[in-house]
């Protein structure tokens, strides 16, 4: 293939991703362009700039002379529309820049559900760099903040806020927080982690408009029951969607993101897109038509740049896994662990007698080949977690070397011995007794990934 012009539209991990795997690939001509920062940045480290825990230069993964060395060309401009039949991207500005391939990586924008009020100044949600810089105006002599929307958004929003000394309500429509992800023990866990930080969480309460004072900010909100809760700032956490605005009038075909084959091309030619703004014409087995999370848009943007070159391969997101931390609780699942079991599913559930540490275990109720796990407060190994599911390992097997999954330190207390304890309890025909025990991992794993 002789050398192209592609551009990258999008500088977060799939965008990124692709343009490095294409540089390593390829002596195509490469731009990314975004107009959101001049580099590429952690996203998910906005929470402790704001907090002072991180600097934004301490964000970068690379340094600012990576992307010359690399010839890697770097275009700051919002793009307003792309026309696929010059191949040419139009900027606001009136500029425009022509492309022979072109990579969607647009990302995504908080959800917004048309409530009155939501326009106010003081109301806003939290994806972009502009959105932390805009945070950092609202909270500017704020004494309470209101947040709308049960995800994981809204906890490190609630964790910011309190690091100011803001007072934070949370709303939540459902029964119970993250009930559509969790089972209700999990569930359960979260709603008195926030509790405990001091968040006044209201369950079951949904929000009907946003009130404003006499100078067009916002004064308070107004919940489906009629309370008012007076606050100076309101946050839309209630997800997100695909950043497509841009995209809908370019004939490219889009539903609720830009929809792609299983190779990632778009309907229009030479046109390809991945990550948060892409949504599967044909859904990989388990999974969601379209999926924001961090490591599925690297996959996405490394897949991309390899079919760009040559290659011929459909995109496979692997074994689901995913992470996030809950004010001082990290949870980790892998596999798939809905809120209630599947037909011919059974499942183990351990928890700390402190309610701050717990590991659930589904497994076939037929081979007792595991499916999926969620643990919350305790820290496992990613790679020893997938090859057991990929390899339908039996739960018997899994938590008699449970002691190999665990990540944390030596000087950590360990607690497999009282997860198998329980174990033996619940399911006392299928008895199990550790064999890898604290300090022993080390040498199982080099044993077992031979």
């Amino acid at each position: 293939m002789s050398n192209r012009h592609i551009v990258v539209l999008g500088n977060g991990i799939t965008g990124i991703t692709a343009a490095r795997t294409l540089r390593k690939r390829s002596n195509h001509r490469i731009t990314v362009v975004s107009g959101e920062t001049d580099h590429h940045f952690s996203r998910t480290a906005l929470m402790y700039i704001f907090m002072g825990d991180m600097r934004y230069e301490d964000t970068k993964p690379y340094p600012d002379d990576f992307w010359p060395k690399n010839r890697i060309e770097l275009k700051r401009g919002w793009v307003q529309s792309i026309n696929t039949q010059q191949k040419q991207l139009l900027f606001k500005n009136q500029e425009s820049l022509s492309y022979d391939t072109l990579i969607l990586a647009t990302g995504s924008k908080p959800n917004r559900f048309a409530w009155p009020g939501e326009e106010l100044e003081g109301v806003q949600g939290l994806y972009s760099y502009q959105d932390l810089e805009m945070m950092e105006r609202n909270v500017k002599g704020a004494k309470r903040a209101v947040l709308v929307g049960g995800g994981l958004i809204g906890v490190e929003v609630a964790e910011m806020l309190l690091s100011r000394g803001v007072q934070v309500t949370f709303l939540v429509r459902e029964k119970t927080f993250w009930g559509s992800v969790l089972p209700k023990e999990e569930s359960a866990m979260i709603n008195r982690e926030i509790r405990a930080h001091g968040v006044d969480l209201r369950l079951e309460t949904g929000l009907q408009e946003i009130l404003a004072n006499t100078a067009g900010g916002v004064r308070a909100v107004r919940t489906l029951t009629g309370e008012e809760i007076p606050c100076e700032m309101v946050f839309l956490t209630a997800g997100v969607s695909p950043q497509i605005e841009m995209v809908k009038d370019s004939g490219i075909d889009c539903d609720r993101g830009i929809l792609v084959d299983r190779f990632l091309r778009t309907s229009a030619p030479d046109v390809w897109a991945g990550g948060d703004c892409a949504q599967h014409r044909e859904v990989p087995e388990g999974r969601r038509p379209v999926e924001q999370v961090w490591y599925t848009g690297k996959i996405q943007g490394e897949r991309m740049a390899a079919n760009i070159c040559g290659d011929h391969s459909e995109y496979d997101p692997g074994i689901w896994f995913n992470s996030a931390k809950f004010f001082d609780i990290e949870y980790q699942t892998y596999g798939l662990v809905m809120p209630k079991l599947k037909q011919g599913e059974k499942t183990f559930y351990w928890e700390h007698p402190e309610g701050n540490k717990s590991i659930r275990i589904n497994f076939e109720e037929s081979s007792g080949a595991v499916l999926g796990m969620n643990v919350f407060g305790i820290r496992h190994r990613h790679a020893l977690w997938e090859k057991w599911i990929l390899e339908k390992t039996s739960i018997q097997e899994v938590l008699s070397h449970l002691g190999a999954a665990n990540f944390d330190p030596e000087f950590y207390k360990q607690y497999e011995s009282e997860i198998i304890h329980a174990f033996n309890l619940h399911y006392p025909n299928q008895s199990v007794e550790l064999k890898t025990k604290k300090g022993l991992f080390s040498k199982f794993l080099e044993e077992f990934f031979k």
